[in-house]
């Protein structure tokens, strides 16, 4: 494997946000981002239909400063390659639509890097409302430790990697689900992850609308099931129907 040497090293940082109907949302997200001290921010867009697309591209998109937007078919894997495609910084960042990096996140991925970590995760906080919901920092704390005992990342933690390691790995596996955990499985057989401590604020929306303990019991079926080579359609399906 061929990995940058430090004359070579830039030490910039492509931030890549794929994107299904956040209309809601996408104002936030992009106000966020600004802040990142990123080079290169690139949203794809999956096919949106409530006007995210339309949005970003009028008010938004200016490649010259480095905003890219990107239309993809969709699928949170394809669109995050889609993404990595056009990405020109030497470390890549994929980032949920619903989650915000914390201040820092770019020095700490750099720093990492300079240390021999190809890749990494940041840990994770759910953004219930103060002083409610304990259970999700429940959850989050374990999030935290399973990551760290595993050294395989969720996608809600942020997961940032050189970007000749990423493509020489082949990407994101080009399937519906687990995306995050096949990614994670390559990856550590190349370095060790850099876990950081710093914390990705990230929506609690799923957990809230289907209910904390029948989310954990799918997310430990969906993720046994695969670690026992089911059919990552069959899962999404499984996913899908239950939400």
């Amino acid at each position: 494997m061929s990995v940058p040497t430090q004359t070579e090293y830039q030490r910039t940082l492509s931030i890549i946000v794929p994107v299904l109907n956040e209309r809601n949302h996408i104002e936030s997200l992009i106000e966020d981002l600004a802040n990142s001290g990123a080079e290169q921010i690139i949203v794809v867009d999956g096919g949106s239909r409530d006007g995210t697309f339309d949005w970003l591209y009028k008010h938004w998109q200016s490649p010259d400063t480095g905003q890219v937007l990107i239309e993809s078919m969709p699928g949170r894997a394809r669109q995050m390659n889609a993404g990595a495609r056009a990405a020109e910084g030497d470390m890549l960042l994929f980032l949920h639509a619903d989650s915000k990096l914390p201040m820092g996140a770019k020095q700490d991925v750099i720093e990492a890097r300079e240390k021999q970590h190809l890749w990494g995760r940041f840990d994770v906080a759910f953004n219930t409302a103060p002083g409610t919901n304990w259970q999700m920092k429940i959850i989050a704390l374990f999030m935290n430790i399973r990551s760290r005992l595993t050294s395989i990342a969720t996608g809600d933690q942020a997961i940032f990697v050189d970007s000749i390691l990423f493509r020489s790995i082949g990407a994101y596996p080009d399937i519906p689900l687990m995306e995050d955990i096949a990614i994670s499985s390559s990856l550590r057989r190349h370095s060790v992850p850099h876990c950081s401590k710093l914390k990705v604020s990230t929506s609690a929306r799923r957990w809230q609308q289907r209910g904390v303990v029948k989310t954990v019991i799918l997310m430990w079926y969906l993720r046994l099931a695969y670690f026992c080579r089911a059919d990552p359609r069959r899962l999404a399906k499984l996913y899908r129907e239950l939400r």
